[in-house]
């Protein structure tokens, strides 16, 4: 059976710090930058990166839509 590696991408001028994914997400990929954007906001990253499966439980749940999950196959 194929694993399957994910990745997510954060709109981070949209994300307004909710932290709703962050609870969500069952690999704990997800935290809030130290750093702001352009409104003020902490936006969500990928602290940890290798971890991600690409369940899209954070964008599923995200009340913005600012989050984009990519799923790949490896070997």
């Amino acid at each position: 059976m194929a694993k399957v590696k994910g990745s997510i991408v954060v709109d981070i001028e949209k994300c307004k710090g909710c932290e709703v994914c962050i609870p969500n997400c069952p690999t704990e990929v997800i935290q809030l930058a130290d750093d702001v954007n352009g409104k003020g906001y902490h936006y969500a990253y990928m602290a940890n990166p290798d971890s991600c499966t690409g369940c899209a439980n954070c964008a599923i749940v995200c009340p913005d839509g600012v989050i984009t999950v990519y799923r790949k196959k490896v070997e």
